[in-house]
C-alpha cells in the first residue's frame, strides 16, 4: 500500500507540475476534468450522479469554465440563477423523486468543486502566476506534511476529537508555521521571478501561512461530509489516496483563499 500510494502521488505531482508549467489549455482542461470528476464523486454520495439534476450540475460547471476561459465571469450570476431555477423546476416536476437535500447538494456541489478549483486557473493567469500558483500546493500538501510531523512529535491536545481524533492543536500550529517557512524558502529561491507589489519574501510566507488554515478547514469539512454519510473515501481513482475529493479536499479550500488574498494585497499595495 505504501509503494502504491507513493507511486500514484509522484505521478499526480508530475501531472500537476506539467499542467501548471504549460498553463493555458493544458491546465484549463485538467482543472475542468478534475472538477467534473470531483462533482461526480460528491453527487454519488447523495445518489444523484446520474440523474437529471446531476447532469445539470455538470453542464453548469462546463458553462462556468467557458465563461472563465472567455473572461466573461460578469455573466456568472445569470448562469447560477438559471441553474437554480432549472433545478427547482426539476424538483417540482419530479416530486417526490428528488429530496430537497439532493437538490441542495446538487447546487452546493457546483460551488464546492468547479467554482473553487477554477481559482487555480485564475491564479495561473496572474502576473508571475506560474510561480504564485504553487502557493496553493505549499499551503495544502506542505502544510499537511508539517502538521503531521508536528503532531507526531509534539501533539498532546486533541483539536477535533470527533471529526479527526489524531489531529492536535500542536499539529495545526505546526502546519501553519511549516507552510509559512516553506513559503519563505520558496520565495527566497524564486524572488527574482516573482513580481508582486509587495516584497515576495514577505507576501509568499504570509499567503502560505494563511492558506494553511484554510487547508485544515477544507480537510475537516471533507471528513465531516464522509462521516455524516458514513463512507471511507469519495472514490478509488487515485490508488492509495482515494478519489479526487480525498486528495484535493484542502486544495479546494486553498485555491480561492490564495487567489482573493493575492488580489486583496495587490489592491492594497
Amino acid at each position: 500500500m505504501f509503494w502504491t500510494r507513493l507511486l500514484s502521488g509522484i505521478v499526480l505531482l508530475l501531472l500537476m507540475f506539467g499542467a501548471i508549467f504549460f498553463g493555458g489549455d493544458v491546465l484549463y482542461v485538467l482543472i475542468l476534468a478534475t472538477s467534473l470528476i470531483g462533482m461526480f464523486e460528491l453527487y454519488r454520495v447523495f445518489h444523484i450522479q446520474k440523474t437529471v439534476p446531476g447532469i445539470l450540475g455538470y453542464l453548469t460547471a462546463c458553462g462556468y469554465f467557458i465563461l472563465l476561459r472567455e473572461d466573461l465571469l460578469s455573466y456568472a450570476l445569470f448562469l447560477l440563477a438559471g441553474f437554480l431555477l432549472v433545478l427547482m423546476t426539476c424538483y417540482v416536476v419530479g416530486y417526490p423523486r428528488y429530496s430537497i437535500k439532493q437538490i441542495t447538494a446538487c447546487f452546493f456541489g457546483f460551488f464546492y468543486v468547479p467554482f473553487l478549483l477554477g481559482c487555480i486557473y485564475q491564479i495561473r493567469l496572474m502576473r508571475s502566476g506560474v510561480y504564485l500558483v504553487w502557493l496553493v500546493f505549499i499551503g495544502s500538501w506542505g502544510s499537511d506534511t508539517c502538521a503531521y510531523c508536528a503532531g507526531r512529535l509534539f501533539g498532546k491536545h486533541k483539536a477535533f476529537p470527533v471529526l479527526s481524533p489524531k489531529k492536535s492543536w500542536e499539529g495545526c500550529v505546526g502546519g501553519v508555521v511549516g507552510a509559512a517557512l516553506i513559503g519563505f524558502l520558496y520565495a527566497w529561491i524564486f524572488r527574482s521571478h516573482i513580481h508582486t507589489p509587495m516584497d515576495p519574501v514577505i507576501l509568499v510566507p504570509l499567503v502560505a501561512g494563511v492558506s494553511s488554515v484554510f487547508a485544515q478547514i477544507g480537510d475537516l469539512a471533507a471528513s465531516a461530509i464522509k462521516r455524516e454519510k458514513q463512507i471511507k473515501d469519495y472514490g478509488t481513482l487515485i490508488p492509495g489516496h482515494g478519489g479526487i475529493l480525498d486528495r484535493f479536499d484542502s486544495v479546494i479550500f486553498i485555491a480561492p483563499a490564495v487567489y482573493y488574498l493575492l488580489k486583496l494585497l495587490e489592491n492594497l499595495a
